[in-house]
């Protein structure tokens, strides 16, 4: 004890000393330097054009990345996944689940001056429900009605735990516009593209760049900003999205200055941008990278032999040679990332990444397997699928199994896809979804086909669970389930996306894609 006080007694006279022979210059340096710096345009080089700027329409990528700017949603996803209000103040959910009522938050203004109201929320989100594909299974039935004109109810027609975390979704997201908008739409969507958001459209050169200024009145939630929640402030005066296609003029545009954020940057370049002078690189969690199993027709209606497949694949050698650096993913099994906190699981963990080759041996005895060839479609135009590919090719060759590579530009690999008799197993990655309900290995009509009853009854269940915990203890068993029995797919790991910036940007973030508000250039 003697000796901590003798401590504090050095620090504070070395404290006091620092004091003294400060300067009134430093501290006004200081101050100085604690200033926001507001003011000046960013140009960001994407490499894909969006195919519109609703985000009711589709669920690229390159659109909500832009669209997020500009609309905002009644709620949002913190950092740890949990659905926070935003457009709305509060929501309140009945205690069978099945209506939601939404106060909104008042004096929020779209960028045509007008200010929103519910009239407005029950057109977007009708909108949203009759064009977004993925809210059909969750909101069948689902109606929205006004009270007034700050309160919202949301009656759904059979209880649903993944309905709130579908509207927070950051991807084809339930963006909130203007009801005279909504109503004067074309079939593709809206061309008008008024939302609330802190930066509004001015300008959209087809193939060349989308253009965003400040909303000067935009009203900001007062919290600190988490994940897409809390306190949006456009700190620079304009926004450039650039349409760059080709990496190395992204890679060379964002090293000489021309763009200050290169996105979609390739990873080959990783060891170069990040010994650039001036710029700094950022590795951003994407999606998980899967080999999908058609349970339709062939081999792998057995599930043996997909189990065995399972035994033999070493999943780091697989992500390595897909990422090429081991920054760029992690070996995990959730079906959920592990930020996902209401969802993420252990269950099953045991079952991943065993490359065991004595089981594997066992279970393709076991599943009668006589050299049938297993056809895996690919295509080159992504090389990260390609590359995980070839070294899933050739470790089920070194286990004595006669697989083939089936290569073809990705339009024809969607397509083929879809048809049972076109294959036996092909390779993609998925962006986040934000409840089980979503995850679309589970679904019967997508490419896979899978079809049990086990994880049919599990899933209704997870739909109509009343609370969060009991939902969580749903899924765990069908994630338990999926890995030691069934098996819809092969999770292989979760890998990141490379982007970069300048070194005169700051307050930049990424959630699900490039977050520009509260950024700063010097």
């Amino acid at each position: 004890m003697k000796s901590k006080a003798i401590g504090l007694i050095y620090i504070l006279v070395i404290s006091m000393f620092m004091i003294g022979c400060s300067s009134d210059s430093t501290s006004q340096n200081e101050e100085e330097e604690s200033e926001v710096v507001t003011g000046g345009d960013i140009r960001v080089a994407m490499n894909a054009s969006p195919p519109t700027l609703d985000p009711h329409m589709t669920t690229a990528t390159a659109t909500s990345e832009v669209s997020r700017h500009i609309f905002e949603t009644l709620l949002t996803l913190n950092s740890n996944y949990e659905v926070v209000p935003m457009l709305a103040e509060s929501f309140e959910q009945s205690e069978d689940g099945l209506t939601t009522t939404f106060e909104l938050r008042q004096g929020v203004t779209f960028h045509n001056g007008k200010e929103m109201t519910s009239a407005d929320v029950v057109a977007s989100m009708e909108s949203w429900l009759i064009r977004s594909g993925k809210s059909e299974s969750t909101f069948s039935g689902t109606t929205f009605e006004a009270e007034g004109d700050y309160t919202v109810i949301m009656n759904l027609e059979t209880p649903s735990i993944g309905a709130l975390h579908t509207m927070a979704a950051p991807t084809q997201f339930s963006a909130i516009m203007p009801k005279e908008i909504i109503e004067s739409a074309p079939a593709q969507g809206v061309d008008e593209f008024i939302g609330t958001g802190p930066f509004e459209f001015v300008e959209w050169k087809q193939d060349q760049y989308i253009h965003l200024q400040k909303f000067e009145n935009y009203q900001s939630l007062d919290a600190n900003p988490d994940g897409l929640a809390g306190k949006r402030e456009a700190l620079v005066d304009n926004v450039y999205f650039d349409v760059v296609t080709d990496d190395s003029t992204r890679v060379a545009g964002l090293t000489t200055g021309q763009y200050q954020v290169g996105l979609w940057l390739p990873r080959d370049n990783y060891d170069q941008l990040s010994n650039t002078p001036n710029v700094v690189t950022s590795v951003d969690l994407y999606g998980p990278q899967n080999l999908i199993f058609n349970k339709a027709e062939g081999v792998f209606t057995d599930p043996l032999m997909r189990q065995a497949i399972n035994a033999v694949l070493n999943k780091d050698e697989i992500m390595l040679a897909a990422f090429a650096d081991e920054v760029f993913y992690r070996l995990d099994h959730g079906l959920m990332y592990q930020e996902q906190l209401d969802w993420y699981s252990e269950a099953g963990q045991e079952y991943y990444n065993q490359n065991d080759q004595d089981l594997a041996q066992q279970l393709l005895q076991e599943a009668g397997y006589n050299g049938e060839e297993i056809r895996i479609l690919t295509s080159r135009d992504y090389d990260h699928i390609y590359n995980t590919s070839v070294v899933v090719q050739q470790q089920l060759e070194e286990a004595g199994i006669n697989a083939s590579l089936e290569v073809y530009d990705w339009a024809t690999v969607v397509q083929k896809r879809s048809e049972p008799s076109e294959y036996d197993a092909f390779i993609t990655g998925f962006v986040t979804v934000t409840d089980p309900t979503q995850i679309v290995t589970l679904d019967p009509s997508w490419p896979g086909f899978t079809d049990d009853e086990t994880i049919r009854d599990l899933l209704e269940n997870i739909r109509v669970s009343t609370s969060q915990e009991e939902a969580k203890a749903y899924f765990e068993e069908l994630q338990e389930y999926n890995w030691s029995t069934y098996l819809t797919h092969i999770k292989i790991g979760d890998f990141s996306l490379l982007t970069g910036y300048r070194n005169n940007v700051e307050g930049i973030n990424f959630f699900e894609g490039i977050v520009l508000w509260n950024t700063t250039v010097h």
